[in-house]
């Protein structure tokens, strides 16, 4: 989900049930798409090495060494040609925060194939029914559709995915037919919220308060992963352990997600500004351990608390990083440069204020963060 230039784009995203036979079709999509990104990054490869130039070869020139790509959909392949050309443009635009593509493994188990939606005289190439999704060559996938798009919603494209362990879901995105919302003139402290990451505590606002997070079930998989690694890798019961695993790990996985967009969703309705810090969470994982950070999905939630914003034309405000708030005293504004990393809670030396770290620092942030948006103008 998210808010793009021109206009307001959202997704839906449903479960399928296909048929033994159209499961056997979406496997074979998988295979090949796979298979044709792996020959077009290695000719595209060797052409560069041998010319210094860039090319990719499209998908058409392989259909004659390979007569199987012809028994799926041409879409998915052009789009996997697509996606090779923005990876290697993103690349070479910034190498730096964007790698050079890689060749795709089948232990990976990353499945997934995108389709454009098409209009033709006869309709569009996909749709959504009551029944299930509608696509080219597939015929009617049956799902469970729990939510319809409203009238005014453009199709654009569907990505269908398969998890590790054996589910097929279909995300849709639709053009809402939306212009970009403008954006709200700049509100005051009481109507701005500031936010300071905690991996204790997820985070801390600027009013003191702390979400109650769920309790996921890592105790559970941490049973099931102890019971698999006394079992012979390769047997029947491992199999089933390792299937048991992957369905944990599928819940843990939606209980974060369901965290962060309840979360993100309720301060987007009630604030006009969120003032936060673009912690990079890669290197804090790293400082800290890694657990304590990866386990709380901090990043997720930050994205869906941007997008829920910004489609309602509030304020995402991110802060420089290296702004002192953690040391800076929010009653008096003096910096206290002596204060130890891991101390909680703390008195100011200039007006003896006695200070809660997170929470002061939030406040900080809200501050700043609004000073950041009137000196912009």
């Amino acid at each position: 989900m998210g808010t793009k230039t021109g206009g307001v784009y959202t997704t839906l995203q449903f479960r399928l049930h296909p048929a033994p036979d159209q499961t056997l079709l979406l496997e074979k999509t998988f295979g090949c798409c796979r298979w044709l990104w792996n020959h077009m990054l290695a000719d595209a490869q060797e052409f560069y090495a041998a010319t210094g130039l860039q090319h990719i070869p499209t998908p058409a020139c392989y259909k004659g060494e390979a007569p199987f790509l012809r028994e799926v959909d041409s879409q998915p392949l052009c789009t996997v040609h697509q996606q090779l050309r923005r990876a290697y443009l993103d690349f070479f635009r910034n190498p730096e925060a964007f790698g050079p593509p890689r060749f795709k493994t089948k232990k990976a188990r990353k499945d997934s194939f995108t389709v454009y939606c098409r209009q033709y005289r006869t309709g569009p190439s996909i749709r959504l029914t009551d029944r299930g999704l509608q696509m080219p060559k597939l015929g009617l996938v049956p799902a469970r559709v729990y939510r319809k798009p409203k009238p005014g919603w453009n199709l654009r494209l569907v990505t269908i995915r398969k998890t590790r362990s054996g589910k097929y879901f279909c995300a849709i995105s639709y053009d809402m037919g939306l212009p970009a919302p403008a954006p709200r003139p700049l509100p005051g402290p009481e109507e701005t919220l500031g936010l300071h990451f905690s991996p204790a505590r997820f985070y801390t606002d600027s009013q003191g308060q702390s979400p109650a997070l769920p309790p996921l079930g890592t105790e559970k998989l941490r049973r099931l992963q102890s019971r698999l690694a006394r079992m012979e890798p390769g047997s029947r019961n491992y199999r089933e352990q390792l299937q048991k695993i992957r369905l944990q790990q599928e819940h843990i996985a939606n209980q974060r997600k369901d965290f962060a967009h309840q979360e993100s969703r309720r301060i987007a309705n009630a604030w006009e500004a969120v003032c936060l810090r673009e912690t990079d969470l890669a290197a804090l994982s790293e400082r800290w351990g890694g657990g304590r950070v990866k386990e709380r999905a901090f990043g997720r939630f930050r994205d869906c608390l941007r997008y829920k914003l910004e489609r309602q034309g509030k304020r995402y405000v991110t802060v420089e990083p290296y702004a002192p708030a953690a040391r800076t005293c929010q009653c008096c504004g003096a910096e206290n440069k002596d204060l130890a990393p891991g101390k909680k809670l703390w008195r100011c030396p200039a007006c003896g204020a006695e200070l809660d770290r997170d929470a002061n620092t939030a406040r900080n942030l809200r501050d700043m963060g609004l000073a950041q948006c009137r000196k912009a103008g």
